[in-house]
């Protein structure tokens, strides 16, 4: 269950960056809203999936350059995973693209950290 909700939570937030965000696009694979709303928990789900799975390895392989930056670093750390699920994203019916990589997906990472952090805090971990 918890699962389910951090996919909604990594779809919510990866609107809200699609919609503050003008380089930051969703292509829906589906007709009407309830395509938008499924592409959306798709790229949401791949994004959660490499957060989980290869955002952990490439914290710990940059540890020296994110304390020399004194953490400003897990910022790139946090628009490469998104750039990673972009191009994951290429090989399914729903994509996510970023025009201009560097600003477009620091300044989404920034709001699907935020957001994310927001709605998180609502959510119950189970046990």
């Amino acid at each position: 269950m918890y699962f389910l909700l951090r996919v909604i939570i990594n779809a919510l937030a990866l609107a809200a960056a699609v919609w503050v965000v003008p380089g930051l696009h969703i292509t829906s694979a589906g007709d009407g809203t309830v395509g938008l709303i499924i592409s959306y928990l798709v790229v949401g789900l791949i994004f959660g999936l490499v957060n989980a799975l290869v955002r952990p390895i490439v914290k710990v392989l940059s540890l020296p350059i994110t304390c020399l930056t004194l953490g400003l670093f897990t910022i790139v750390i946090n628009a490469l995973m998104l750039a990673l699920t972009s191009w994951i994203t290429k090989f399914t019916p729903t994509t996510l693209s970023i025009d201009h990589f560097f600003w477009d997906a620091i300044v989404g990472t920034i709001i699907i950290s935020i957001v994310s952090a927001v709605l998180g805090l609502f959510v119950a971990r189970d046990k």
